[in-house]
């Protein structure tokens, strides 16, 4: 390979490379990255104000009889799919990361065979009554400080009747839930 040879290939290259900057340079300029202002994406939601004005007491939630009498098992048994990650609802089925809650309500607090608890879930005493279930579920670190349930709660007291009411037919023997008319302006039967 003689040096004329070894010129045109290197001012190919170097041509190359020129072109390539140019493209470059010619892009930069034409798409050129302009850095948002605020980074991330808005996203428009009305929030609602549930707290009320200030000074104005919250808005008391319905006594558990009264969301009974209008529980939907259906709406239950989708609401617990929340809790089908940790748990079973089957009777004989297996215990997960927590115990199988077929037959919780009315079941002794910490009673699941073959389930390790918490040392502050053990403390616990008594059955699982509806109301218990219903004060666990709003917030379970608030009822059993201490508890390994990582759960943070469901705050809509319709839809914990709706849940407890789901449980309660997983079981052999179905505990009575406290009901009462839900409409306290209905007419009564003479």
């Amino acid at each position: 390979m003689d040096s004329f040879e070894l010129n045109k290939i290197m001012g190919a290259v170097l041509g190359a490379c020129l072109a390539l900057l140019s493209l470059n340079i010619a892009a930069g300029a034409i798409f050129a990255a302009h850095p948002p202002a605020k980074p991330g994406y808005e996203i428009a939601v009305q929030e609602q104000d549930t707290r009320g004005k200030p000074g104005e007491a919250a808005p008391a939630e319905e006594p558990l009889p009264v969301r009974f009498a209008s529980a939907d098992v259906g709406r239950g048994e989708n609401s617990g799919k929340k809790c089908a990650a940790c748990h079973t609802f089957g009777k004989g089925e297996p215990n997960r990361v927590g115990p199988n809650l077929y037959g919780i309500v009315g079941r002794a607090k910490a009673s699941e065979a073959g389930f390790n608890y918490s040392a502050a879930m053990k403390g616990q005493k008594g059955n699982w009554t509806p109301e218990d279930l219903d004060v666990y579920l709003t917030n379970p670190k608030a009822m059993v400080p201490g508890t390994s349930m990582t759960f943070a709660g469901i705050p809509r007291g319709k839809e914990r009747a709706d849940l407890i009411t789901y449980l309660n037919t997983r079981s052999d023997k179905p505990a009575d839930l406290p009901k009462q008319a839900a409409a306290a302006g209905a007419p009564k039967a003479q």
